[in-house]
């Protein structure tokens, strides 16, 4: 057991230490996320989206997304949110390492946890991050953009044009190009991770190396190992995560209504008048009293139209009258 203790490498030390403190925090996390998104306090890129959450699950990456944002131009978002959730991380992040540190002592090294072991594992590691992950960030960008470049010029060599008459398939060539850049930046950023959690894991390691061992026996460490994971007073600790949960939710639809936009507000829906119901009897008298009034009013049209077709005949045969009686006297030499 000693032998597989000291033998431990430093990369599996910190994959054990980093992977759990992640899953233990992160829950949290989110909830604070959600709520500050509900608040319209922090907006991002949706394709940045996978990439805000593994910086928010991770431990390391307080003191990194300064650097990142500041020094790289990388923008992950927008917004007071952003540096407030990163603040609030802290003693979430302290938290977990320190749950996650002690158990970690107790069952695979056999060492006496340190006090203030959260915190001592959390400012080395956020300092670690702050130096490491820029650098990767910078690197493997660099990699990747020279990698998408370079199968381009790839796709477009006279060997695979020869292959067919006009030139790689348009899907061939994008299957091809992503296999080849996506291989070559996967492995890139899966080296750079694994020297990452290497170096959380010497950090572990060394301060294990200073920590004495845990006293009792194997029983006595397996003990109370268990009681560190169990609260002493489990109605205490239901209680007061129902309560935390409760004030969340609560949070959360107080402000939700007020940041979503409602369409009723901008736009005036236009005012609908409601029918009475209908009569047919009514309805019928009223057509025929409109069709009467119609019949009325047409013969009066046709009525007013004789009387103007009279009058012009009559003018007309009072010109003609006129006009024989003066022809003789016009025709006389």
């Amino acid at each position: 057991m000693a032998n597989e203790r000291e033998s431990m490498s430093p990369t599996k030390v910190g994959f054990g230490v980093l992977w759990p403190t992640c899953w233990t925090g992160l829950p949290i996390k989110l909830a604070f996320a959600l709520l500050v998104f509900s608040m319209g306090l922090m907006h991002f890129e949706n394709r940045l989206g996978i990439a805000f959450v593994m910086l928010l699950a991770s431990p390391v990456t307080v003191l990194a997304m300064p650097t990142i944002m500041l020094g790289l131009g990388s923008h992950f978002g927008e917004g007071i949110g952003l540096p407030l959730l990163f603040l609030l991380s802290i003693p979430i992040d302290i938290w977990a390492f320190h749950v996650v540190g002690r158990t970690f002592f107790l069952e695979r090294f056999r060492k006496e946890p340190p006090e203030r072991l959260g915190f001592t594992l959390w400012w080395k590691s956020a300092l670690a991050g702050a130096i490491f992950l820029p650098i990767m960030w910078f690197i493997v960008s660099g990699v990747t953009d020279t990698a998408v470049s370079v199968t381009h010029s790839l796709a477009d060599v006279e060997n695979l044009r020869s292959l067919f008459d006009t030139g790689l398939p348009v899907a061939e060539r994008i299957g091809l190009e992503v296999t080849l850049w996506g291989t070559i930046a996967s492995a890139v950023l899966l080296v750079f991770l694994t020297i990452g959690v290497s170096t959380i894991g010497r950090i572990v390691r060394d301060i294990a190396a200073a920590a004495p061992p845990a006293a009792g026996d194997y029983q006595a460490v397996i003990t109370r190992w268990d009681r560190m994971r169990v609260p002493s007073d489990q109605g205490l600790f239901l209680t007061a995560v129902t309560g935390t949960g409760v004030l969340m939710c609560l949070l959360f639809w107080v402000v939700l209504p007020v940041t979503t936009p409602h369409p009723h507000e901008c736009c005036k829906k236009p005012e609908v008048k409601v029918e009475g119901p209908f009569k047919p009897i009514e309805t019928l008298n009223r057509n025929e009293q409109q069709v009467g009034a119609l019949t009325l009013q047409v013969e009066a049209l046709e009525q007013q139209k004789a009387g103007a077709e009279v009058e012009k005949e009559k003018g007309k045969g009072k010109a003609n009258s006129g006009t024989t009686a003066n022809a003789p006297a016009v025709m006389k030499p």
